[in-house]
């Protein structure tokens, strides 16, 4: 069988090879272990690739690369509709060919693909994953707003996966995990998590895109509280972006250069380190659905303070383990480090309780879910490397 996917996901050439965000391409490196072959059209950038790209492993994914655009000015939002008719057309020449569509939201590009399939008979299996906040509060984009009622409304005639179980959800939309963990991801988090104690230094961690959005700011706000009222406390950050600077400046100015480490983007690899060493994972982040960085800390027994957004609620409650705080509550989260570091046994069961639910987000559970969902047969033989 043919998989077609179309995302935003951002991919940069390396020599011969694609390679992208890295989460991404992981997931879609075992989703194609279900498939003959895997066609990804995706924006190509001609810039440096970012230290958090990957290449593909799977030998049976090609992509079909095409010209970004979009962006926040009103001369780059005008490139959008530039570029759709070639998106436009690209879309339904590999439709034509393909047995599955996997369109996944929200992104203008996807857009576009959901339009063509209103107008198509084939493929006839079709699945959308919509990776955003499916009943947001507060303002969101339009275009978010439209591919939402989109789905709802299923005019794109296919099956819908989300994060987390809502009110008033359709028949044809599905609750599904975020995958992120291999087998061998989660047996090396239970034995560097089985000897872990709370101790001083308290370790925190925060991992993911060094940006407002994702509360950067918040995270060095609660560890200035957190320290002033006692607590013995080191936080370190993983990852990057344009906005890392004045995040570094602003730990100076919090005096927070002892307590605060910037360490950058570092491989999936090594990141393994920094989960089997931190006790509590921050992350206060706008807007998320539910985001991969928590079930990688859940399995490396690290207890998760992350934003009220989203199906971040849900899920924690669910597995027993770490809290769901506003993402501007800074005094909040102080409060739950402070309550963490007085009550190591709290910590040490919801650590367990993290490790538990963690299976749940492997890679294993991921593609039986996707079998069921799409009424796969069984998978081709000896078409990845993965």
């Amino acid at each position: 069988m043919r998989l077609l996917i179309v995302s935003h996901t951002e991919h940069f050439r390396q020599g011969d090879r694609f390679v992208g965000w890295g989460p991404t391409i992981r997931e879609i490196d075992h989703l194609a272990t279900l498939f003959d072959s895997v066609v990804h059209i995706a924006p190509v950038y001609l810039r440096e690739a970012p230290e958090s790209s990957l290449p593909y492993r799977a030998s049976n994914i090609t992509v079909c690369p095409v010209t970004p655009a979009g962006g926040s000015s009103f001369q780059q939002k005008l490139g959008i509709l530039r570029a759709y008719p070639s998106y436009f057309s690209v879309i339904r020449q590999e439709m034509a060919q393909a047995d599955v569509a996997h369109i996944r939201c929200p992104a203008n590009i996807s857009m576009l693909a959901l339009l063509a399939l209103s107008a198509r008979r084939a493929p006839k299996l079709r699945w959308v994953k919509y990776a955003g906040n499916w009943q947001p509060e507060g303002r969101e984009a339009w275009s978010y707003r439209f591919q939402r009622w989109w789905l709802r409304h299923n005019l794109h005639r296919g099956v819908v996966t989300i994060n987390g179980v809502w009110a008033g959800q359709p028949p044809h939309v599905h609750s599904f995990v975020n995958p992120c963990l291999s087998e061998e991801e989660l047996q090396e988090g239970r034995r560097l998590a089985e000897n872990k104690v709370m101790e001083r230094p308290l370790r925190l961690l925060f991992v993911g895109n060094l940006s407002t959005a994702k509360g950067v700011h918040h995270a060095l706000k609660a560890l200035r509280l957190a320290l002033d009222r006692g607590a013995h406390a080191l936080m370190e950050f993983i990852g990057d972006g344009p906005e890392r600077p004045a995040f570094e400046q602003m730990a100076h100015d919090l005096n927070l250069c002892d307590s605060a480490k910037f360490h950058g983007w570092v491989p999936r690899s090594e990141l393994s380190a920094y989960y089997g060493r931190a006790h509590l994972l921050l992350l206060p982040s706008r807007t998320e659905g539910w985001p991969k960085v928590l079930s990688e800390a859940m399995a490396f027994g690290v207890v998760p303070l992350a934003s009220a957004v989203g199906s971040i609620p849900q899920y924690l409650s669910e597995a027993q383990t770490g809290r769901a705080i506003p993402a501007e509550a800074v005094e909040r989260y102080a409060d739950a480090v402070l309550e963490y570091a007085s009550r190591p046994e709290m910590w040490k069961r919801e650590a367990q309780n993290g490790l538990t639910a963690a299976e749940r987000f492997s890679y294993r559970n991921y593609l039986e879910a996707v079998r069921a969902l799409l009424e796969l047969g069984p998978a081709p033989t000896a078409v990845s490397n993965v």
